[in-house]
C-alpha cells in the first residue's frame, strides 16, 4: 500500500426535497383540504475516524463525495425520507482543512470520533403546513434548500509513540528494521526514505509504534528537501529519538540544525522529551566514538546513547529507555487530565 498524506477532495450535502402540493379527494369527503407533505431532509457529509487505515490512497483515486438528497413530500400528508449520509472514512490524526489548506475545520484523532463537515439543505414544507383559519386551502410549497458544498483539504500527522528524526543517511530506517519487523527501504544514500514508516517495538513486557521520520535538512520548514510536510508527523510523537550520525566529521553541527528546523517548524517541538543516540558506533574506534560523544554531550546537554543498528551495540538500552519515557509522558498526561474536567464537544 502507497502513503500519501495529503489529499484534496470535493464534498456535496444532499440537497433537501421539496414540499408537496395536494389535496384529499375521497368519495363523500366535501371538504378534504390540503394533505401535502414536507420534503426529506438532504444527508449530510461526515469524517469518521477509524483505525484501520493509515494512509489517504483512497482519496487520490476519488476526489468527489455527494451526499443523497432528500425525498420529495407527498400527497396524504407523507413526507419524504431523509437522504443517506456521505461518510468520509479517514485514519487517526487527521486534520481537515479549507480550501485554502490554513483554516482548520477539525483535527480526527481518536477512532470513533466524527464530525460534520457539509450539512444538509432543510426539506420544504409541504402545503398542509401553511394551512390556517385564513388560508384553508393554501396552493404553494416551499422547495428543498441547497446542500452545502466546498473543496477540502485532508492532511494526515501519524500519531507514533516515539519518532526517529536526524539528517538524512543517520540510520534513521536500519534502526527501525532492527527493532521491528518494518522492512523500510534501506541504502547508502541520502533521501532513501521518502515518506514515514511505522513498525511496533517490544521492550520487555509493553510494546510501542515507533515511526521512521524521512531525513531533515538546513531550511526543511521553508521547503527544501521533503519541506514541511513530514515535519507534521512529528507533532503527533510523544518521545523524539534523534540520531546523529557518528561518522559525521562535525556531530554537533548535525544536531543542531535538526533542532534549528524543529523549532522554525513549531516552538513547541522544542519541549517534547529527546533521546539523544550517536548512531553507526561500529564504523568508529574508541577513541573516535569518546571525542565525538563529548562534542555531542556538549552542545545537547544530555549524555548521548552510543549505538549500532548494525552490531545491536547499545538498541536494547535505547528501546529500554524509550519505554521509560513514553511512560513518564503518559503519567504527566494522565494526571493533567485529572485535574481539568472533561468537557464536550461544541452541538453542530
Amino acid at each position: 500500500m502507497k502513503f500519501l498524506d495529503q489529499a484534496k477532495i470535493y464534498i456535496k450535502a444532499g440537497d433537501g426535497g421539496n414540499g408537496c402540493v395536494g389535496f384529499r379527494r375521497e368519495k363523500y369527503i366535501e371538504f378534504g383540504g390540503p394533505d401535502g407533505g414536507d420534503g426529506g431532509k438532504g444527508g449530510d457529509v461526515v469524517a469518521e475516524c477509524v483505525g484501520n487505515l493509515n494512509t489517504l490512497i483512497d482519496y487520490r483515486y476519488q476526489q468527489h463525495f455527494k451526499a443523497k438528497g432528500g425525498t420529495p413530500g407527498m400527497g396524504r400528508n407523507r413526507a419524504g425520507p431523509n437522504g443517506d449520509d456521505c461518510i468520509i472514512k479517514v485514519p487517526p490524526g487527521t486534520q481537515i482543512y479549507a480550501e485554502d489548506n490554513e483554516t482548520l475545520l477539525a483535527d480526527l484523532v481518536n477512532v470513533g470520533d466524527r464530525v460534520r463537515i457539509a450539512k444538509g439543505g432543510n426539506g420544504g414544507f409541504g402545503n398542509a403546513y401553511f394551512k390556517s383559519a385564513t388560508n384553508q386551502a393554501p396552493r404553494h410549497a416551499n422547495p428543498g434548500q441547497i446542500g452545502e458544498e466546498m473543496t477540502i483539504w485532508l492532511r494526515l500527522k501519524l500519531i507514533a509513540d516515539a519518532g526517529i528524526i536526524g539528517l538524512p543517511n543517520a540510520g534513521k530506517s536500519t534502526f527501525l528494521a532492527a527493532v521491528s519487523a518494518a522492512k523500510p527501504k534501506i541504502a547508502d544514500y541520502p533521501f532513501t526514505t521518502l515518506h514515514p514508516n511505522l513498525g511496533v517495538v517490544r521492550a520487555g513486557e509493553k510494546s510501542f509504534v515507533l515511526a521512521d521520520i524521512p531525513g531533515l535538512i538546513e531550511g526543511a520548514n521553508e521547503g527544501a528537501g521533503l519541506g514541511v510536510r513530514f515535519l507534521g508527523h512529528v507533532e503527533r510523537c510523544r518521545v523524539l529519538i534523534h540520531l546523529v550520525d557518528g561518522t559525521e566529521e562535525d556531530v554537533a553541527e548535525a544536531y543542531r540544525t535538526v533542532r534549528r528546523e524543529l523549532k522554525a517548524y513549531a516552538a513547541e517541538l522544542m519541549h517534547k522529551k529527546e533521546i539523544v543516540c550517536l548512531s553507526k558506533c561500529d564504523a568508529l574506534d574508541e577513541t573516535t566514538i569518546a571525542e565525538r560523544s563529548a562534542a555531542l554531550q556538549k552542545v545537547a546537554r544530555k549524555k548521548p546513547m552510543l549505538i549500532s543498528a548494525v552490531s545491536g551495540k547499545g538498541v536494547k538500552e535505547a528501546l529500554f529507555a524509550i519505554t521509560r519515557e513514553i511512560t513518564r509522558v503518559d503519567d504527566a498526561e494522565n494526571e493533567g487530565d485529572e485535574d481539568q474536567p472533561w468537557s464536550p464537544l461544541p452541538p453542530d
